[in-house]
């Protein structure tokens, strides 16, 4: 006997939402570790180190100290405060934590201000190949989405030319993201200079700068934060974490940067959505950023020895040419030259058969085609490991 078609059916919206594969290729792993097959995965962005003792004992002692109730929506003082001295210890520029919004990830804050500024007949942009999530949400919205193109060519990073030349009198948003996911670009001090001098011309488009992997940067690159040009500052919405630079990624501890036109409706938002952000955790984001910071210097350094390893192993491997990321931890290699026409069939491939995650390119944008994303964040030893079985793979299939 069939069951009855329900008639409760969510709005039409969520037929257009979509979701970060990356989570789907983590639980298939899982699923084939659990029927005992030896799975590498360099596929979830994820650093793989524990997060700092001084940080956990700063939530537990929280906890003891008996900080289990609701806080500020937007977080409590001290970590506003403190979120504004970083920048300022980090980047030399003043912000006012008045401004700062704690919220329970980084996603969150796409989420907000895509919600607020998306609707039919809007535009937004959005790099391509970029997070899955920024997409997703604008379809949600019912407003059009516009790929910003992300070109190898480029050393992936954004041009400014290309992107002030699709902006439109209907363009809501500008989404950037440097150093960026998937491909590891870092956008020149250069180009973003260009930008947010054609941006003038266009004050009605909102900046919403991704800068959650800003220190995550290698080879004498530095990061410029769009915090640097007061000229866009009552117009730029900045994020950023703790999830990758303190390997914080479950404790989902983001914030966020606000300008104050949209200020008071993210606080409303907060006060609906999520009420406020876990207690101790905020003790421990707090202790993260007025701690030692050798933590996360020996995290980068570690990184950067890993990314040499898999640009040199992807390199060797036939038909793979990868450009050297320069900053967060990813490689997104090219991989047409193997014979595949769908880079997601030989990540699927690489996974079901050589037993190494990886992500498909065009699950981060129609410009993803050709390639795919790995992510460094697992051990030299089982970098070493997955290369091996990837060129086993590529050569059996090419034989094939």
């Amino acid at each position: 006997m069939t069951s009855p078609i329900s008639p409760i059916r969510p709005i039409p919206a969520f037929e257009r939402i979509g979701e970060e594969n990356a989570f789907a290729v983590l639980a298939r792993a899982a699923a084939l570790a659990g029927q005992g097959r030896d799975i590498i995965n360099l596929g979830i962005g994820q650093p793989d180190f524990r997060t700092p003792d001084h940080i956990v004992e700063a939530a537990i002692k929280a906890l003891r100290d008996g900080e289990h109730g609701y806080t500020p929506s937007i977080g409590i003082a001290p970590l506003r405060e403190a979120v504004a001295a970083d920048i300022h210890r980090r980047h030399g520029t003043s912000i006012d934590p008045g401004r700062v919004v704690i919220v329970p990830g980084g996603k969150v804050t796409m989420f907000a201000a895509i919600l607020m500024l998306g609707e039919p007949g809007a535009e937004i942009l959005y790099p391509d190949p970029g997070f899955p999530i920024y997409r997703s949400m604008i379809e949600f919205t019912g407003a059009t989405p516009v790929p910003v193109p992300i070109r190898e060519e480029n050393g992936f990073a954004f041009s400014a030319e290309e992107t002030l030349a699709l902006i439109t009198p209907r363009t809501r948003l500008l989404i950037l993201n440097s150093p960026a996911n998937p491909t590891g670009g870092v956008t020149p001090k250069a180009e973003i200079d260009a930008l947010v001098a054609g941006l003038e011309r266009h004050p009605h488009v909102a900046i919403l700068s991704d800068e959650i992997y800003d220190q995550f940067l290698f080879d004498g690159e530095e990061h410029t934060t769009l915090l640097a040009y007061p000229e866009i500052r009552d117009r730029l919405i900045l994020l950023n974490g703790w999830s990758k630079t303190y390997a914080m990624t479950g404790w989902r501890m983001g914030w966020a940067l606000w300008p104050p036109a949209l200020f008071e409706a993210v606080r409303k938002l907060s006060v609906n959505a999520w009420s406020c952000v876990n207690s101790p955790a905020q003790f421990g984001a707090l202790a993260a950023l007025t701690g030692p910071q050798d933590c996360v210097a020996a995290m980068v350094a570690e990184f950067d020895a890993r990314r040499r390893l898999v640009v040199d192993g992807l390199n060797a491997l036939p038909g793979v040419a990868c450009a050297t990321p320069k900053g967060a931890f990813y490689a997104f290699p090219n991989v047409s030259g193997t014979g595949w026409n769908s880079a997601k069939a030989l990540a699927n491939a690489l996974l079901e058969k050589a037993g190494v995650a990886t992500i498909g390119g065009p699950d981060f944008g129609v410009f993803g085609e050709g390639y795919i994303r790995l992510s460094y964040a697992n051990s030299a030893e089982n970098i070493r490991r997955a290369l091996e079985r990837m060129g086993d793979f590529l050569v059996s299939a090419r034989a094939a």
